[in-house]
Formats: structure tokens, C-alpha cells, sequence
């Protein structure tokens, strides 16, 4: 999934896209993208949010290390960058 910006980020429009007439206009992205350099920190806030809200926890030594534990389990959850372990 793609995580909010936090700032007014522009694009030149895709090839394939172009509207002939408006060639010389440029697009406002609405979420992070892919390639783009504030898409991992988008990512990762979206995705801490929603661990947050499911009852996790996030690590007081590990800002991408989120707990869960219940009476019988203890879930642990690793994100680096875009992947989780």
C-alpha cells in the first residue's frame, strides 16, 4: 500500500500519459510512489499506525520492532524498510 506524503510532491507526467493539451503541465502525487525517496518512511508510519491500532507495541529499543503479547502468545513483528520478518 502506498503511505500519505507528508509534504506537495510534483511529478513530469508519465510517457503514455501525456495530455497533448496540457504537455507542458505536471502532476501533484496524492500518495508516496515507488522510486520516490519519501515512499519508505510513508510506508513505514502507515504501517506502524495500523500495528499500533491491532494492540501492538512498539519497542522502546527498536522503532521497527512491534510486540504483541496475549495469555498464550507473544507475536513479534520486524519491519526493515518495506518488508516485514
Amino acid at each position: 500500500f502506498h503511505g500519505d506524503l507528508q509534504e506537495q510532491v510534483y511529478m513530469t507526467q508519465p510517457p503514455g500519459f501525456v495530455d497533448d493539451n496540457y504537455s507542458n503541465h505536471v502532476c501533484l502525487l496524492q500518495k508516496s510512489l515507488y522510486g520516490l525517496k519519501q515512499s519508505p518512511r510513508a510506508r513505514f508510519q502507515k504501517l506502524s499506525t495500523a500495528l499500533l491500532q491491532m494492540g501492538f507495541k512498539a519497542s522502546a529499543f527498536d522503532p521497527s520492532l512491534f510486540v504483541l503479547k496475549t495469555v498464550s502468545h507473544v507475536v513479534l513483528i520486524l519491519v526493515y524498510v518495506d518488508d516485514m520478518l
